[in-house]
């Protein structure tokens, strides 16, 4: 198993879209996939925001096990891409966590505050136990839920203050937009393209979080 540090959390960040596997009510136990967007939480993880009257709400309803499909293929085909399998369980984010978690997914989702000016839709976050990483030949192999991230986050009330920092920050390039940040990259929209910026070693200090922020800006100017 040759997997690269920290891919599995780096191709959560990079993509917007995933494929949740329910188990069904009726047929009883037959996986339900369907394709809906995402976003990492502080602790990367994937956040869903879903319809209490959808099909895979009921089905977590009932049981909360499911899969989670990520995939990321820039310069080919899915098979020539990066892959990732997680499996786990998904609940309801707890009530004092909600406006956070909306905040948040907001920075990734903006069109999405019309589902929740509805009031039907609500934030369900996954626990995860284990994950299967494809990333090419011969980097691939399963991983438990805890190696995907070692380090305690960044906190949410740090993430929204260095955001709310560089959405005012003069270097920064007028075509791109801060999506998030954490110990290990920046998720950026560049020119409406989706993208990852990932720092050269883990960043465990704000001040080392905006040098290496404003290193990515540096080098996206001056690509």
């Amino acid at each position: 198993m040759n997997i690269p540090s920290q891919a599995p959390l780096h191709l959560l960040h990079r993509v917007s879209e995933g494929t949740l596997a329910t188990l069904t009510r009726e047929p009883r136990g037959f996986p339900y996939p369907t394709a809906l967007p995402f976003a990492p939480t502080e602790r990367h993880v994937p956040m869903v925001l879903i319809s209490h009257l959808a099909e895979h709400t009921r089905n977590l309803q009932a049981d909360a096990r499911a899969g989670f499909l990520v995939s990321h293929a820039a310069d080919g085909g899915v098979l020539e891409g990066q892959r990732l399998t997680m499996l786990g369980s998904f609940a309801p984010a707890a009530p004092e966590d909600c406006e956070e978690l909306a905040r948040r997914y907001l920075r990734y989702h903006p069109d999405a505050a019309r589902y929740l000016k509805l009031g039907d839709f609500s934030f369900w976050v996954m626990s995860l136990e284990r994950m299967r990483y494809i990333g090419g030949f011969g980097a691939m192999g399963w991983l438990g839920g805890e190696e995907l991230d070692s380090l305690p986050p960044l906190s949410a009330d740090d993430e929204s203050s260095l955001c709310k920092y560089f959405d005012a920050y003069s270097g920064r390039p007028e075509n791109l937009r801060l999506l998030g940040i954490d110990r290990y990259g920046c998720d950026l929209l560049l020119a409406d393209i989706r993208n990852r910026f990932t720092f050269d070693y883990p960043k465990l200090t704000n001040e080392d979080l905006k040098a290496a922020v404003i290193d990515c800006f540096e080098r996206q100017r001056n690509i």
